[in-house]
């Protein structure tokens, strides 16, 4: 609920009570614009099913921080903020793509910020495009509204001016059928491979447990047998 103006009024306010004033009106801001938006983010947490500990801490973390941070879909948000990524398969191969990042030096799966959109899964997907350039990608399973098949709150280092802050990423799943089209977009990462899932999970000294546990899933999600 907002709240009522309180003593000192503005024009006699300090400079910090000014700034205090200034973001605690933004993020009922974003209370207001962004209140259906989050309440169906956190719908559908609660209907997913983690697959270990860590997914399942990371999930409640993210709706923890839903409730005390309106503006988690914002890349103003100092603690951190949503991102949309997804593992990449294509069907004939049974192989998924791979991407090298640079800051991060790692092998990591397609995805990137979400701008200024509320729907997560289009913005999955249109970072999906502009990093590969597949002309053709699509959610997987075609035909009803995407939802993420895996969860992961990790950290960002910092990085020039940029602080320390969260990535809560949601990670869906999407299919090609031309994966010779590779043709990212200029300024992004021109380092990928494509894998089978088996080969992708074996580079243990590349990729990370959270990487790790969402090719497992897409592989079974696509119907990949893989060494457990």
């Amino acid at each position: 609920m907002p709240r009522h103006a309180r003593l000192p009024l503005w024009d006699d306010k300090s400079p910090e009570q000014k700034i205090e004033t200034l973001r605690d009106q933004m993020l009922e801001l974003y209370r207001h614009q962004m209140g259906g938006a989050l309440a169906e983010i956190v719908a559908q947490l609660d209907a997913h099913q983690p697959a270990d500990a860590k997914e399942a801490r990371d999930m409640q973390r993210i709706k923890a921080l839903i409730a005390t941070h309106p503006n988690i879909m914002s890349m103003h948000c100092e603690i951190g903020h949503i991102t949309a990524s997804a593992a990449i398969a294509h069907p004939a191969s049974g192989r998924t793509l791979l991407h090298w990042h640079k800051r991060l030096n790692r092998w990591l799966q397609v995805g990137g910020h979400v701008d200024f959109e509320t729907d997560i899964a289009l913005a999955a997907l249109r970072e999906a495009r502009e990093e590969t350039g597949l002309p053709d990608l699509a959610h997987f399973p075609s035909g009803a509204a995407p939802k993420p098949i895996d969860y992961d709150v990790h950290t960002i280092p910092e990085v020039d001016d940029f602080p320390a802050h969260l990535h809560l990423d949601f990670r869906y799943a999407l299919v090609t059928n031309k994966p010779d089209a590779l043709a990212p977009a200029s300024g992004e990462s021109t380092r990928f491979r494509w894998l089978s899932f088996a080969e992708a999970l074996s580079r243990s000294d590349a990729i990370d447990d959270s990487l790790r546990r969402l090719l497992r899933k897409a592989a079974s999600l696509f119907g990949f047998e893989i060494d457990r």
